[in-house]
């Protein structure tokens, strides 16, 4: 502002008494601030040369090399937070990601990145990791992807101010060690400190322990899930279609259900068909059938007629069917399909027959 009004006093004063338009004034006291000093305009006045004095002295070396230092120690000032992980980001509609994993973290966070960025509506979503790791800064791999961080713990109230929790679109807490029990309690401490602060329903953590999940659903937390390491998709389902992490991590789990495979010949029946025929006789849930080349084949169109070799079925773990079983199943749907079109072609013959003139 010192600068400014110097230069704009200067500007009016040679206006006013040297022999130059407002044009040539602004020029002359612009050239002369930037120490470029052209020659082509000049003060021939005592007052102009004095002023102009002044504006070298004062403005240029002075002032303008003030400027210029303090715009590089800023720049150095913010580069140096941002490596140690002590800026703090202007975020909305941003995923928080509080903890690092003991193991793997650096692979984690790429491919929860990639895969985030992946959905639909997510693609730029920017990505913030509250943790006490990357001291000295995020990897290159990470920086490239766009993530930042803020170093800090996910229980200090000003780290979570510091990271805009509450404009936050989605929260993930990690299990800071996915193999120790005891890092659930460091999670509910964190889990609590959100729930004080209504993010409960933004929020979704890993839980070591499943005895423990009853307990961080009574903080209000939208979802709770086992930490997968080799799986971040699952944490991805997790956050943008709340619910499937359930289905997922069932399939991971042989105790309650799980996908089975039956080798059997399949030719005329489609996918629809094969579909509510294991439904309806309690068999489970047709995922995919593998073809004549083996290859599986998941979401194979729903009318077109299935020629393969075999099926993955999900089914009940305890309540295992065998083979026998999706082979009746499948033969007695063949046989009410075609009860049901004999049905539909004597309806037909029907219709027609009454609607010719006698």
């Amino acid at each position: 502002m010192i600068l400014i009004a110097l230069l704009t006093t200067q500007i009016l004063i040679i206006w006013a008494v040297e022999d130059l338009t407002l044009f040539e004034s602004l020029w002359m006291s612009m050239t002369t601030i930037a120490t470029v000093g052209y020659g082509d305009f000049a003060p021939v006045t005592y007052i102009g040369r004095i002023s102009t004095i002044l504006l070298m002295f004062v403005g240029a070396i002075t002032l303008l090399t003030l400027i210029v230092s303090d715009f590089i120690e800023y720049r150095f000032y913010r580069r140096e937070r941002i490596l140690t992980g002590r800026w703090i980001y202007k975020m909305n509609n941003h995923i928080v990601i509080i903890n690092t994993p003991k193991h793997g973290g650096m692979t984690y966070f790429m491919r929860f990145a990639t895969q985030i960025r992946a959905v639909q509506g997510y693609e730029t979503i920017p990505i913030m990791l509250l943790t006490r790791e990357f001291p000295s800064g995020l990897p290159a791999e990470l920086s490239d992807l766009g993530i930042v961080h803020f170093h800090g713990s996910g229980f200090d109230p000003d780290a979570l101010k510091a990271v805009h929790a509450g404009s936050a679109k989605h929260i993930v807490v990690l299990a800071a060690d996915e193999s120790d029990p005891h890092s659930d309690s460091l999670t509910f401490d964190i889990s609590h400190r959100l729930g004080e602060l209504n993010l409960g329903q933004k929020t979704t953590v890993e839980c070591v322990t499943d005895a423990n999940r009853s307990r961080f659903k009574e903080l209000g937390v939208r979802a709770v899930i086992r930490p997968v390491r080799t799986y971040p998709e699952i944490m991805v389902r997790s956050v943008v279609a709340p619910g499937s992490e359930k289905v997922l991590e069932d399939m991971f789990n042989y105790e309650h259900d799980h996908p089975h495979r039956y080798d059997l010949e399949l030719d005329d029946l489609n996918w629809a068909d094969i579909v509510s025929a294991l439904i309806r006789h309690g068999i489970g849930t047709a995922l995919a059938y593998i073809d004549n080349d083996d290859e599986v084949i998941c979401h194979p169109p729903v009318n077109k007629e299935i020629e393969g070799k075999g099926l993955i079925v999900l089914v009940k773990s305890n309540e295992t069917p065998d083979i026998e079983v999706v082979k009746e199943a499948l033969e007695r749907y063949r046989k009410f399909m075609e009860k049901w079109r004999n049905m539909q072609e004597d309806a037909t013959i029907t219709d027609s027959s009454a609607s010719t003139p006698h």
